[in-house]
């Protein structure tokens, strides 16, 4: 079946200023996705009429359908209807329907109708009407050089009714569309090349119709497969079964599917093994435990943390002993193993974890460099610690140990 590309056109100087957010076109692509539409690009220009006749001239070269969207507005800086009526050679003529319901609106909300306004009726002679159920501005629907365009306004609200409403079901008429299907697989621990090293062999033997994508995060990569197919079910048995062949060879790095987020994917493992834990932080400043907290019913597995910032507070809080301390230092694994024996005992939790180190930008020195940081996970059972060597900001640093830390716990359960 064939593929079915679109491109998506912005509109504004706004965008391109960094003034407002182009949250449109990831809207618009989601929704492409879900019927089979694949977005080939995504393009932002210029209030200038030359740059977005070149953006249309690009465009038709290599996609079935464009999606434009802003510059429909009364005011002189809104150029698109007029660009697209010279685009395609033909004039603007008042619509009678869209001039009815632009009065319509405008008494509706009881302030005047100017010329402006009237001018929001004019469309060009060679498109098919668009209703636009929030606003003044219809869209408009093109079919040229075998290329369907289709141009809405940039207000959200305004243009993703038109999509729902009505480009989505014209688009699922005119095309004969194929299913798309994603799978995606939630690792950490590994890198993207070290990940890309272990699964080359069976990368290389995927079917022609499923594609593998990476996509790295903060030391977490994200294993996507996308299928293109005619059958839903049959496209995800395929996938299903493609990942069921990797599986044993990333088994130890993999906490989770789709959209669990490593922190959920923990609590899910003290749930299920009803195991409680606490937190003693130093260097992460509470910020482990937020991430854990940022789940919605952790307080099932969650008893509380202690920020043991000074020295003072790990002895006295934490039961950290002096003599640790002095011959050791704050950042060690001695004082890492103490810190989590003592929240775990002082809180009374089956597991306690701890962190301490040199988030930086000082504090550092030749022996103990920023970015040095020490973890420790308590049970009753066993002790288990890992040095990092960060090279971040202090902020990298900080999340960089969160997620270690994480992961950590992960692997000690």
């Amino acid at each position: 079946m064939k593929e079915i590309f679109a491109e998506i056109i912005t509109i504004g100087d706004e965008i391109l200023f960094g003034q407002i957010t182009d949250t449109n076109s990831q809207w618009i692509s989601a929704e492409f996705d879900k019927i089979g539409i694949k977005t080939r690009r995504k393009t932002s220009v210029s209030d200038k009429a030359q740059e977005i006749v070149t953006a249309l001239k690009e465009a038709e070269s290599r996609v079935d359908i464009i999606l434009i969207t802003g510059g429909l507005g009364p005011t002189k800086d809104d150029l698109t209807k007029g660009v697209l009526a010279k685009y395609f050679g033909v004039e603007l003529r008042r619509n009678d329907v869209s001039f009815n319901e632009v009065k319509s609106f405008f008494e509706k909300i009881g302030r005047p109708f100017n010329e402006l306004n009237w001018g929001q009726a004019d469309l060009p002679t060679n498109c098919t009407r668009v209703q636009n159920k929030y606003g003044t501005a219809p869209g408009m629907w093109f079919e040229e050089n075998n290329t369907i365009y289709v141009s809405m306004p940039g207000v959200p609200f305004e243009m993703k009714a038109m999509v729902t409403d009505t480009v989505l079901g014209r688009l699922k008429e005119k095309f004969s569309l194929p299913v798309i299907h994603h799978k995606m697989i939630r690792t950490v621990g590994i890198g993207e090349s070290w990940l890309a090293d272990e699964i080359a062999e069976w990368e290389n033997n995927l079917p022609s119709h499923i594609k593998l994508a990476y996509l790295p995060g903060m030391w977490q990569v994200r294993l996507r497969l996308t299928g293109v197919g005619v059958d839903k079910k049959i496209l995800e048995k395929e996938i299903e079964d493609e990942f069921a062949k990797v599986f044993p060879t990333i088994e130890k790095y993999i906490f989770g599917y789709e959209n669990v987020e490593l922190e959920e994917a923990i609590g899910m493992i003290l749930k299920e093994k009803g195991l409680s834990i606490a937190f003693a932080e130093s260097c992460t400043g509470g910020y482990i435990s937020h991430l854990m907290t940022s789940v919605s019913g952790s307080s099932e597995y969650l008893k509380g943390a202690v920020v043991a910032y000074s020295n003072e507070v790990k002895m006295k809080q934490l039961g950290v002993r002096s003599e640790t301390l002095k011959e050791f230092g704050a950042v060690s694994e001695e004082t890492a193993i103490e810190m989590a024996e003592g929240v775990r005992k002082n809180l009374e939790t089956d597991i306690g974890f701890s962190s301490t180190g040199i988030a930086g930008p000082s504090g550092g020195t030749e022996e103990k460099p920023v970015g040095t940081i020490w973890l420790a996970f308590s049970s009753k059972d066993k002790t288990k610690t890992i040095k990092l060597n960060l090279a971040g900001t202090r902020e990298l640093n900080i999340k960089h140990t969160a997620v270690n830390a994480l992961n950590l716990i992960r692997l000690s359960l």
